[in-house]
């Protein structure tokens, strides 16, 4: 099985094909993007992909089944390896992210485009349990395991909910790679020794994803170390001055978990 290292576009500056260049010169296989943010179209963004030799996983928040399909068939239009969305709000009701979950996948049958629902707060899957409970309800649903949104939420490294993390790793198809901590979805810089064990933590459930993947017959794995600028990014008091270099962070977290999910 193949890593393949996507880069968040978040936090990155100058024109599109400058950011282009310098992901592929960095190695990596492809980008992230949110395209209603980018102001390129489909064309446009294919040809820019092509002359560097760079894929795509195309992403967006859709709250609610109104603007579903229009939003899932626009993300599909820019014909990515997959696509990735922040669904639905945490205070829905079960009843509200059933039928929300049940016409995703019914717009996902019909685009032929894998269909990731991120693990991320404020949206449905914000807690172990609740995710649990849908990917229950759910057999086909996928999901993309961004678990520091859930250290963060839990307030802790949540091994109390093994049986929530085991199921979650069966339908995780993308690793969004940024480690938390319990009070917050993202440390200043993994490679700080002061964050060694929530950095083994989250590694621990990268493997086991690698494990599902590879059993299931993938060819490829894909992660994208998505760390992001402040105010994600921790700043000094008074001065807004980020505490670590965010380009270094997201190179040594991508070519980190390519190392590992190698193994």
């Amino acid at each position: 099985m193949k890593p393949l290292i996507f880069r968040a576009l978040w936090g990155m500056t100058g024109s599109l094909p400058e950011q282009l260049a310098r992901i592929a010169a960095a190695g990596y296989d492809g980008i992230e993007l949110w395209p209603r943010y980018v102001g390129v179209n489909a064309d446009e963004l294919r040809a820019l992909l092509e002359a560097y030799s760079l894929q795509v996983i195309t992403a967006g928040r859709i709250e609610d089944t109104t603007t579903l399909g229009d939003e899932l068939a626009f993300l599909a239009s820019f014909a990515p390896l997959k696509i990735n969305v922040q669904g639905g709000r945490d205070a829905m009701t079960r009843d509200e992210g059933n039928r929300f979950f049940e016409a995703a996948l019914r717009v996902e049958a019909q685009l032929g485009t894998p269909v990731m629902h991120e693990t991320h707060r404020g949206c449905l899957l914000f807690t172990p349990w609740d995710t649990a409970a849908y990917l229950r309800a759910f057999d086909g649903l996928k999901i993309t395991a961004d678990y520091s949104h859930w250290v963060n939420v839990c307030e802790r490294l949540p091994d109390d909910q093994a049986e929530a993390l085991a199921l979650a790793n069966q339908h995780a198809a993308h690793i969004h790679g940024r480690v938390g901590y319990a009070e917050g979805p993202q440390v200043p810089d993994p490679s700080a020794q002061e964050y060694s064990s929530e950095l083994a933590w989250h590694e621990r459930q990268w493997q086991q994803i690698r494990q599902v993947r590879q059993r299931a017959g993938d060819a490829v794995i894909t992660f994208t170390p998505e760390y992001g600028p402040p105010t994600y990014l921790h700043t000094l008091p008074h001065t807004n001055v980020p505490v670590a270099d965010l380009w270094e962070v997201c190179l040594w977290a991508g070519q980190r978990a390519r190392a590992l999910l190698n193994e």
